[in-house]
């Protein structure tokens, strides 16, 4: 008896305690006030300029009289079918997700009703913390306490993700059925109300099957809960629908982009990208829309429709890491994958540039003389490396590392990786802002490594910006609906990241493939659009079986350009393989528009020279061809050229070979 009265008192005074915890709780919940539910528009998106990016026409005030019948029913039975019925929370489902949430140990499991899916569309982001758990609950009791729920109905299917850019009902009911809301009949209902749980699941125009047993599914509970007779729903159940391609809702100009956007907003406010298409936010943005406008002009005028090749090309600002132009494929109606930031793809010679750097941080000057010729490498005592130069072209004697970059020769790239060992290479790419994971392998120089279009081009601007870091990005403000700045972008800092006199030298040496007085065993890799260019610019090519890359820049504009197909199957035809050469030279011209000739500036500790391309060293009279190459100081070569003398005394293939060379002789 004793136990039982004690027991009973705990009970008492337990209870007690939870109730008037409770009591607090809602206390709190009305003291707050009613939460605001007007219905915003989409979010609001603008150029660099200020200029509305697609303005869109109002939308005109929803009502819930506007909407099908159908729809209401087919939306409660298969969200929340006890939704007229409960304050917010359906309590036997919340037990049942509970047990196997502290099962699992893990977040998993919900029982969201109407109320709940609202309040965390509208107010929070869909992380699965208990944290938003409590701030959801707060939020859903706060709406059940002051607005009816046909008020709550209605903000919902105004509001909820219908797949495909389709936010709410009335944007849903025209994609998927080219008709308004209130015309929906029962089978379409069924179908629409089936897509929120997963639309990119339940999408019938992603997989009609799965959306059709769906659609059974809803119109079965229909007939059990007596909304529909048994003649309605076997006539639904039977009808078919003829889906053609999605009539998509969203702009498709600079569509990739503003994806990119909305990802970045999402990291910046803590929120997450389909809420922040719908938050009624204004985002004020870096691109250019003319540029932009000349880029999607020209991926038309070079892409074929009747080609799977795709594309992406990416513009940035060099000195401030603004992207001004985005292309993530040649179509986003076709395909929203975004190849600019998504894509790993492998980089060929565009990858040298870093090695180079390491070369200049280990002694290596634009004069650095290895020997061009085929070259078997023994990696290990099991284990041999042959390399091949493009097309099977070898200069057979040294060449030095300006012409070695201009031409792109893969031996003279693979010996320096060799030399100054992998490993360091693999640091210095570190500090270009690579962020992927790098294979440690003698071809590591030739692009094996798979790295996406973005973080090349953003590494590439940090050798226009003279060594200075650069953080490419989309967004320089965010307002919320009320116009407040919820975000503003900070200048930026001059972190000088890389050495300068080693940038400079680097930037000049990119210029060579451009410059046709570097012609040796072949053409210079940008001879076939030099003629198209007006500006000075440096770059990067890069070529592999299943990838084309194009990157350069200047101290205004980084560009850089792939192109291949999405199941990485190999390039065949010649036209494939300089495409993204003919795209880049093509955007970037379009970039430096009306801009004057820009040079980067000579830092501290740098010295000018003029050297026989051919033999690397001080040029004379002599020398048919003469260049002007800078060096670090106390770096450039003190003898002078004696190959084009009338009175030299050994022809060049039997000259001492340099330290590189011996080197690698009695490593091979």
């Amino acid at each position: 008896m004793r136990f039982i009265r004690k027991s009973l008192k705990l009970c008492f005074w337990g209870g007690l305690s939870i109730s008037i915890a409770i009591a607090i709780f809602l206390g709190t919940c009305y003291i707050m006030g009613p939460p605001s539910i007007e219905l915003g528009t989409a979010t609001t998106f603008y150029d660099n300029e200020g200029d509305l990016l697609s303005p869109k026409e109002n939308h005109e005030t929803f009502q819930l009289d506007n909407v099908s019948p159908y729809i209401i029913d087919a939306t409660i039975i298969i969200e929340d079918r006890h939704f007229y019925n409960h304050h917010g929370f359906d309590y036997r489902g919340i037990g049942r997700a509970v047990l196997k949430n502290v099962k699992t140990r893990h977040l998993k499991e919900g029982a969201s009703t109407i109320t709940q899916q609202y309040a965390r569309n509208l107010y929070l982001t869909h992380e699965k913390t208990w944290l938003r758990k409590l701030k959801e609950a707060i939020y859903t009791i706060r709406l059940e306490m002051f607005y009816s729920k046909e008020d709550i109905l209605t903000g919902y299917l105004h509001a909820i993700y219908y797949g495909h850019g389709a936010y709410g009902i009335e944007e849903a009911s025209q994609l998927y059925f080219n008709k308004q809301a209130e015309d929906i009949t029962l089978a379409e209902a069924a179908m629409l109300a089936g897509i929120p749980k997963g639309p990119t699941y339940y999408s019938p125009f992603n997989d009609e099957e799965k959306a059709k047993k769906r659609q059974e599914l809803i119109l079965n509970e229909m007939l059990q809960a007596d909304l529909i007779t048994q003649a309605e729903y076997y006539e639904a159940k039977k009808l078919t629908f003829e889906f053609d391609e999605p009539d998509l809702k969203q702009d498709i100009f600079a569509g990739h982009f503003k994806d990119t956007v909305l990802e970045e907003a999402a990291t910046l406010i803590h929120g997450n990208d389909k809420q922040m298409l719908s938050g009624n936010y204004h985002i004020y943005t870096t691109l250019d829309s003319d540029y932009q406008r000349q880029l999607e002009t020209l991926v038309t005028e070079h892409m074929k429709d009747d080609s799977e090749l795709e594309l992406g090309v990416l513009s940035i600002e060099s000195n401030t890491g603004a992207i001004t132009g985005l292309i993530g494929g040649k179509s986003y109606e076709s395909s929203t994958f975004n190849r600019v930031t998504d894509a790993k793809r492998m980089v060929g010679s565009t990858f040298k540039p870093f090695v180079y750097y390491a070369a200049l941080e280990n002694g290596y000057t634009p004069s650095t003389m290895l020997l061009s010729e085929p070259t078997t490498f023994e990696i290990n005592d099991h284990e041999t490396y042959e390399p091949q130069n493009y097309n099977g072209y070898y200069a057979h004697e040294p060449i030095s590392l300006a012409q070695a970059l201009a031409l792109s020769d893969n031996i003279y790239a693979v010996k320096t990786n060799l030399f100054l060992n992998t490993e360091k290479v693999i640091r210095t790419t570190k500090q270009f802002n690579i962020t992927e994971e790098l294979p440690n392998v003698p071809s590591l120089p030739l692009g094996s490594a798979s790295i996406p279009l973005f973080e090349m081009v953003q590494a590439y601007s940090i050798l226009a910006n003279e060594g200075k870091n650069v953080q490419a990005h989309t967004i320089t403000k965010i307002e919320n609906s009320a116009g407040e700045i919820i975000y503003s972008r900070k200048p930026p800092q001059d972190e000088q990241i890389l050495d300068p006199a080693k940038t400079f030298v680097l930037n000049y040496l990119m210029m060579g493939m451009f410059d046709r007085r570097l012609n040796g065993y072949m053409d210079v890799t940008g001879a076939s659009i030099i003629d198209q260019l007006t500006h000075t610019y440096a770059g990067k090519s890069g070529t592999t079986d299943t990838d084309n890359w194009m990157i350069g820049y200047s101290p205004l504009i980084t560009t850089g350009v792939w192109t291949g197909f999405d199941d990485n199957r190999p390039l065949q035809k010649a036209s494939e393989k300089s495409l993204a050469k003919q795209i880049w030279a093509q955007a970037i011209e379009s970039a430096h528009e009306d801009k004057e000739d820009a040079s980067f500036e000579v830092p501290p500790g740098i010295e000018k020279a003029i050297i026989d391309p051919q033999t690397g060293l001080l040029a004379t009279s002599d020398c048919p061809i003469r260049r002007a190459t800078y060096f670090e100081t106390g770096t450039a070569p003190t003898e002078y050229c004696t190959e084009h003398s009338s009175h030299k005394t050994e022809p060049k293939k039997q000259q001492e070979k340099n330290l590189f060379d011996r080197l690698f002789e009695l490593i091979n």
